[in-house]
């Protein structure tokens, strides 16, 4: 395989690579940062496991989403099942459609592990809360949300660009 003749593959490759891996840095950064308050949680309570569990998880989507683009991505340009010839122009389009998730998920995953660890100390401090608790690291989430939906849209109308 010529790397100059399949430059289009290859950036394509580096978006979906960059999507599943910055997002997924991101996550694993924001699930470590809210498990640590978690077991603090658990250790003085063991009975609110699973609702501080529920809040440890969610900054784990953001990898997920992240996955999704990547799997996308290679289905696109035809590394899933069959031959994958595309030009640098359509390469580097599959490229800078991958990048807001890569960049919000990564940023996000990490904002939203900070809302999880102060919903996990109010769920500490009031149990009853869970609920209100919960809102404050989704509200995060729609931003990852919001940059899955515009990967997938950009991803999606390349495939008919005339280039």
């Amino acid at each position: 395989m010529e790397i100059m003749g399949n430059l289009g593959v290859l950036l394509a490759l580096l978006g979906a690579v960059l999507a599943a891996l910055v997002a997924g840095i991101g996550s694993a950064i924001g699930v470590g940062m809210s498990g640590e308050a978690a077991a603090g949680v658990v250790t003085e309570e063991p009975s609110l496991f699973s609702k501080v569990l529920v809040l440890q998880l969610l900054p784990g989507t953001q990898g997920i989403y992240g996955l999704l683009i990547g799997f996308v991505t290679l289905t696109q340009i035809g590394i899933m099942g069959g031959s994958s010839d595309i030009s640098v122009i359509k390469g580097l389009l599959y490229l800078v459609a991958c990048l807001p998730m890569a960049f919000v998920g990564y940023k996000s995953a990490i904002r939203q592990a900070r809302a999880s660890v102060a919903s996990i100390g109010l769920v500490a401090k009031r149990p009853d809360q869970f609920g209100k608790a919960m809102i404050f690291p989704a509200m995060v989430e729609t931003y990852a949300i919001l940059a899955l939906l515009i990967s997938i849209l950009a991803i999606f109308g390349i495939n008919g660009l005339p280039v």
